[in-house]
């Protein structure tokens, strides 16, 4: 039998040489330029973000030839040995731009991570729709961003800006769970400079526009800023690593050497009984969680509040803790919209929430009033109270107002537990002011100050706390709380499910 592999060979050839051409990106030249800037060409990103030799690429011949893979380098692969899509947006291509077949593979990998059920990681670095789309016609289909919308709350998405990016591609960021940018490199805008100046006359540069400090300090869109693409893609393995691969799995427990119940006396030299010295609420979470495990996304913006991803036990949680060393501890805008987006995404996919309480209220004054902190905190008081999964509360000193409402302290608010340390004041505002506006009698003034000094002892007494404890105890207390959700934990599990917007 002579079989038929000469026949092949042309075929094969020319298969050879189409996958070799797309391969070659924009050429040694400009693969230079980005290795000299500090960056890393687009398929070199995929390969640093994923497990050796698992890329599966999809759509390598995408485009008519002449533009390699389209400026998209895309496909499958595994992260810590869990599967994961991902794309790649080529600036040496085309600026990165969207061509109508990077467009349909945008669109086909969105599509795929809903159906198999896995996260999405697509790197930024692109100039957003071609301008020579409009002279070939396509057929009208489903768009990436639809695609991504559909997204939310079923499978982690994750945006990593490694360049600048603007229009279509740029808004890929605040569609995606978490945004991590590369300082000095990345910027997201909805037009460049050159538009810009062009359309209002300002003159402004990349940086000024859309780099890292506006985005993780004014807008809230990144979530961290990493000083080289392999910090930022290191990044996103380890935010991976606390995720489920979707919301219908449980969170991945990672058992390492802290994993037992310790005592954690540091907290007496950490956090002091009174409660008008400020603390950094940092130093607690890095002694209360399994060491080595937090994660702080979102650390530059909204500062009077901290989020966390860390672990407990092995056990990935969601921590939102009030940081008394800024505002003391006050709840403004930019904190509490952090604190609601933040929940939830994490909550959806079944993080355990632990909320540390240690706050006047929500940021008062004209200025906060016209920032719309009533909506703000209205809309993190929701965000917690819909959260499905074990919740986990302590009031470390003090919780005044709704400050103690959007920290999940209230009764019947869904908590596994409501803890207290020792000395914890709250009420609906500070005694001494609620008498004075009140113009209470001067014994009515002294039993709401004796109240307010007596500690969490008389809702202990009604068992609105579960238990007051120790500061040492704290890890021990939240250790007993996840035993207690334990069933919870172990699902089965489902997308969550919504009625009613948030305000």
């Amino acid at each position: 039998m002579t079989g038929y592999r000469e026949e092949w060979l042309p075929l094969l050839d020319e298969l050879a040489t189409r996958r070799a051409g797309a391969r070659a990106m924009g050429g040694e030249a400009k693969l230079a330029r980005v290795k000299a800037r500090g960056g890393l060409p687009a398929r070199a990103r995929v390969e640093a973000l994923l497990d050796e030799g698992s890329f599966v690429e999809l759509g390598t011949l995408a485009g008519d030839g002449t533009i390699p893979a389209d400026a998209f380098v895309a496909g499958s692969g595994t992260v810590d040995g869990r599967g994961v899509l991902v794309g790649a947006e080529d600036f040496t291509v085309a600026g990165g731009s969207i061509g109508t077949a990077a467009a349909s593979k945008r669109a086909r990998l969105a599509t795929l991570a809903r159906q198999e059920r896995l996260p999405l990681v697509l790197m930024l670095e692109g100039a957003g729709h071609r301008a020579t789309n409009a002279l070939t016609p396509h057929r009208p289909a489903p768009g990436d961003l639809q695609a991504l919308v559909e997204l939310s709350g079923l499978v982690p998405t994750i945006a990593v800006v490694t360049g600048p990016s603007a229009g279509h591609g740029a808004l890929t960021a605040p569609l995606a769970d978490f945004t991590i940018m590369v300082e000095g490199q990345a910027s997201l805008f909805t037009a460049g400079p050159p538009l810009v100046l062009a359309s209002v006359g300002e003159r402004v540069t990349k940086e000024e526009l859309g780099g890292t400090t506006v985005h993780a300090e004014g807008s809230g869109l990144a979530h961290h800023v990493a000083a080289t693409v392999l910090e930022a893609l290191d990044t996103a393995r380890r935010y991976l690593s606390y995720l489920p691969s979707s919301a219908w799995q449980r969170p991945p427990v990672n058992a390492g050497e802290d994993v037992e119940p310790r005592a954690v006396p540091a907290l007496l030299d950490i956090v002091p009984p009174d409660a008008r010295r400020p603390y950094d609420m940092r130093a607690v979470i890095k002694e209360v969680f399994d060491a080595g495990s937090v994660c702080e996304p979102h650390a530059r913006y909204g500062t009077s509040l901290l989020t966390a991803f860390a672990r407990l036990g092995g056990v990935p949680v969601a921590v939102v803790a009030n940081q008394p060393a800024v505002l003391a501890g006050a709840i403004d805008v930019r904190a509490a919209d952090k604190a609601a987006r933040f929940v939830e995404r994490t909550t959806a996919f079944h993080l355990p929430l632990v909320l540390l309480a240690d706050n006047p209220g929500v940021l008062a004054g004209s200025a906060s009033e016209k920032d719309g902190i009533l909506r703000a905190g209205a809309r993190m008081f929701a965000a917690q109270h819909r959260a499905h999964v074990p919740k986990l509360h302590v009031t470390l000193r003090k919780v005044f107002g709704f400050g103690s409402s959007v920290m999940g302290m209230n009764a019947y608010d869904n908590q596994t537990v409501s803890l207290a340390f020792p000395g914890a004041t709250l009420g609906a505002i500070p005694a001494a002011v609620g008498g004075a506006t009140a113009k209470a009698d001067p014994g009515t003034r002294k039993a709401l100050l004796e109240a307010e000094s007596a500690g969490p002892w008389r809702l202990a007494g009604s068992v609105t706390y579960d238990e007051v404890i120790e500061p040492g105890e704290l890890r021990t207390a939240l250790l007993d709380g996840l035993r207690l959700a334990a069933a919870r934990r172990e699902g089965p599990f489902e997308p969550v499910s919504r009625t009613g917007y948030l305000p």
